[in-house]
């Protein structure tokens, strides 16, 4: 299964709330058989602009992050649950690239350079 971070904006609610919809978002993930690796609050800030969603204008949320592997049918319905979900702001689900080795690191190819303009 391919891994993936969800990037999610909730509206701004008490830590209660909060943690509810977290909640059901997670165990929406793990019903469809996600394998949930980490969540982390970015925090609660201003938007840098307004969002109307679900007849309602915001100009707070908080940010969260959710790192998951995930088959690509579970990300599309996890998509079409958070749209429906009165709490979420912005949903975004962005696929994580697997870790690159040190010989496809930039890092690795600049000393490689620098070592053969040397000889």
């Amino acid at each position: 299964m391919p891994r993936y971070e969800l990037c999610v904006i909730l509206k701004a609610m008490q830590r209660p709330e909060t943690a509810a919809v977290l909640r059901r978002t997670v165990e929406t993930l793990l019903e469809r058989g996600a394998l949930v690796r980490s969540l982390e609050s970015l925090g609660e800030r201003r938007l840098p602009y307004k969002i109307s969603k679900h007849d309602s204008r915001h100009t707070h949320g908080g940010y969260f992050s959710v790192d998951f592997h995930a088959s690509p049918k579970t990300v599309s319905e996890l998509l079409g649950h958070l749209e429906r979900d009165i709490d979420v702001l912005r949903p975004t689900v962005l696929k994580k690239d697997t870790e690159l080795s040190k010989a496809q690191c930039c890092g690795a190819q600049a000393e490689k350079a620098k070592s053969a303009t040397s000889r």
